[in-house]
């Protein structure tokens, strides 16, 4: 290749990268959705019914009005779980007042153990706005689909089981519509901050 056409090369390799990224980002944020034959990634979230620690009935009507937080995990867990938990927890208290304004749930991925007695004992370690929610196999397994949670039931050698399960923290806004994952892993102030912005 001569030096006169290398600069030629560079540049034809940047726009067809830098054309190649702007495809992608349309694609993700569904600007090809006027397009026939081309599928837009699917939604996170959609119609659910669930049963909170104290026997009440949550659909997805109920994150209406507020933004919500949403982590899915099992009461089994022995660190991941709490461990979020404990953070949402210190990000409510941050919010003072503020927590009134925001929906946080707890859905498990383990309904076979985790009933709403369970879920009632196992959350009076947290902040008292943790809502838990459980359900039928059915009923879970549909919100599992529907915000795209990954969750496997793992043997362990005792004969019992463990969960794998996705570990992030779903950020609803007030019409219930994902946002983003949210970020626990900053001091509850910034947090705190952030969510703010949504109330």
């Amino acid at each position: 290749m001569s030096s006169s056409t290398r600069p030629l090369v560079i540049i034809a390799a940047f726009a067809g990268s830098l054309a190649a990224g702007l495809l992608l980002v349309l694609w993700l944020s569904g600007g090809f959705s006027g397009f026939k034959g081309v599928a837009a990634p699917a939604a996170i979230g959609g119609p659910f019914q669930l049963t909170d620690q104290s026997g009440q009935k949550v659909t997805e009507q109920s994150l209406k009005g507020k933004p919500s937080l949403i982590f899915f995990g099992f009461t089994h867990c022995p660190d991941i779980c709490p461990t979020a938990l404990f953070e949402m927890s210190e990000v409510l208290r941050t919010l003072g007042p503020d927590a009134g304004k925001l929906n946080t749930y707890f859905v498990s991925v383990d309904p076979e153990r985790d009933t709403a007695p369970i879920m009632k004992d196992y959350l009076s370690s947290f902040d008292p706005h943790l809502k838990g929610l459980t359900g039928t196999p059915e009923e879970v397994a549909k919100v599992i689909t529907g915000y795209r949670v990954y969750a496997k039931k793992v043997p362990t050698k005792d004969g019992d089981y463990t969960m794998d399960h996705t570990a992030l923290i779903y950020l609803m806004d007030k019409d219930g519509n994902f946002v983003a994952p949210f970020n626990l892993k900053r001091t509850p102030e910034d947090a705190a901050k952030d969510l703010k912005r949504y109330l």
